[in-house]
């Protein structure tokens, strides 16, 4: 699919594996966009199942993201389920909510560093759940509750790559000036 593709990625389109999104700024264009894409499909023989597509949405889930004109943001449902989570007692149950959390790791500033003692709590050996790693079992949750919304980038303005290291987490960001 990807391949096929191609000629769009980067453009209007964003394929993972058989997930497709297209992206437009007005409707005509969209409608544009979307004879490009379904005409190269009927070209290769690539069926689409018309009872698992939207089109013309405003708003979409694709991929664990809610993606809109205003940005993107964490699945609500997703939030709900990090902000419910039960005490992790078990290594199991630890490295579950690890792998969630981690999932939606950019929109928390610092997220490594937070993460750390439950993530010491993953490694080899008994498992055994410390206090720091409630208190950052609860800060994360927290913070996910809170999570910014990312902006899509204006490829008209500057960008700006900030990074910082420590001896327990290493991080960046790419961000662009706010209006």
């Amino acid at each position: 699919m990807t391949e096929v593709l191609r000629p769009f990625l980067g453009k209007f389109l964003v394929v993972y594996f058989n997930d497709v999104l297209i992206h437009s700024h007005t409707k005509d264009e969209h409608l544009d966009h979307l004879r490009q894409v379904l005409t190269i499909l009927r070209t290769e023989r690539l069926f689409t199942n018309l009872k698992k597509c939207s089109f013309l949405q405003p708003e979409v889930l694709f991929l664990g993201f809610i993606i809109s004109v205003n940005g993107i943001f964490a699945d609500p449902e997703k939030v709900k389920a990090i902000h419910a989570w039960p005490t992790p007692t078990t290594l199991s149950e630890a490295r579950s909510f690890h792998g969630l959390a981690t999932f939606y790791r950019r929109f928390i500033k610092g997220f490594s560093s937070i993460m750390a003692p439950i993530t010491n709590c993953l490694k080899k050996g008994d498992f055994h759940w410390t206090t720091s790693a409630t208190r950052a079992f609860e800060d994360i949750k927290k913070r996910m509750t809170e999570a910014p919304i990312l902006c899509h980038p204006d490829l008209s303005k500057v960008f700006e790559v900030a990074c910082d290291a420590s001896g327990i987490g290493i991080g960046g960001v790419l961000s662009q000036e706010t209006q």
